[in-house]
């Protein structure tokens, strides 16, 4: 809410890189739909992944973790979750069925936010669907084991009010100043962090508002690649765009800008590796071989055989074996571990 006060947005010159990242991204957007016609079956399987690796990213940076092998049988099969972990992975799953189907019909809204940390939430906590009753400030804890308030959010008492402003302020810098969508949707997900308007799953929220807003501005990229796995892979980066970005919020006196342009940023690296997987032609009529070979390229690191064997359904486990011990002994492959579970990944994307 603080971010939309005043004519900070509608005052805010860009800096250059920022222009030249908006554009980019305009110009990603406009090149997903050729995808979208031209490779319905590489994007079938696309989907498949980016929605596991949500789910499982997406709870696992709030420390939340199941066993690899129940990941697909939760998030794509009808599993029963078996304890609190696996109902969160369930529950952030329906909230990205819930945004893919119908982001059209969702408003940003309060209501909307609480549906949202009900779904997360798996829907069996005393307080999923309702907003803190108590206050949760941010604590950083140093190496030596001393605590530290880093960031006070909003008190309980006074989230209801915040949360129906951020959400009016949201909507009136898109329909009335005209801030470029993208500025609006930052600002949006910082505001919320910043009220932190839930005594848990605060981060979940964030990212699938992060999503739904970007849907309803035409990037809906998540839908393929995991955004919430870049958010993962670069959280290191995440928490300190948030720190400085939310230093002096309450005084309305803070820098968004660092937090706008990792939203940025990554949001560019998730279309990049949408554009590399799916502009890889398919083999139309190859051997078995070469479909496992395609798959391999195709696949997102870290996999397992199981994974391949799904995008290679009547190809032997025998063959898929070959082609992937051939391409280990030459280098381009290399596993991580031992035993039936042990993960792969194409050696460029090591380290």
């Amino acid at each position: 809410m603080m971010t939309f006060r005043g004519t900070r947005l509608q005052d805010t010159k860009l800096p250059l890189s920022t222009v030249w990242l908006l554009e980019s991204l305009a110009e990603s957007k406009g090149r997903q739909q050729l995808f979208e016609k031209q490779s319905p079956q590489i994007l079938k399987s696309l989907r498949e992944m980016a929605l596991i690796e949500s789910a499982e990213s997406s709870n696992r940076i709030e420390g939340v973790t199941v066993d690899k092998s129940r990941l697909r049988p939760l998030v794509l099969g009808n599993a029963s979750p078996k304890d609190r972990s696996e109902e969160e992975i369930v529950g952030y799953r329906l909230a990205l069925n819930w945004i893919h189907t119908d982001f059209q019909k969702i408003a940003i809204s309060p209501e909307t936010c609480l549906r949202l940390h009900a779904l997360a939430q798996g829907g069996t906590t005393g307080d999923a669907g309702q907003w803190k009753r108590s206050p949760n400030d941010i604590i950083e804890i140093f190496p030596n084991g001393r605590r530290e308030v880093r960031f006070r959010p909003v008190a309980p008492d006074l989230v209801p009010k915040a949360m129906d402003e951020l959400c009016l302020g949201y909507h009136d810098a898109i329909d009335q100043l005209k801030v470029t969508p993208l500025l609006a949707t930052a600002c949006l997900v910082l505001d919320f962090l910043c009220i932190h308007p839930f005594r848990d799953g605060n981060g979940r929220v964030s990212r699938l508002l992060t999503l739904l807003a970007f849907y309803h501005h035409g990037y809906d990229v998540g839908r393929y690649i995991s955004y919430e796995r870049i958010v993962e892979q670069t959280k290191e980066d995440y928490y300190e765009v948030l720190k400085k970005s939310s230093a002096r919020w309450h005084e309305g006196a803070h820098d968004f800008q660092p937090w706008f342009n990792y939203l940025l940023t990554t949001l560019r690296r998730t279309y990049r590796e949408f554009e590399e997987r799916a502009g890889r032609p398919r083999p139309e009529k190859g051997s078995k071989s070469e479909l496992v070979e395609y798959a391999l390229d195709t696949i997102v690191s870290p996999f397992g055989i199981a994974d391949v064997e799904r995008l290679c359904p009547n190809v032997s486990r025998d063959t898929i074996r070959l082609v992937m011990n051939r391409r280990r002994r030459s280098g381009r492959l290399e596993i991580m571990g031992r035993g039936r579970d042990a993960k792969w990944r194409r050696s460029e994307e090591k380290g």
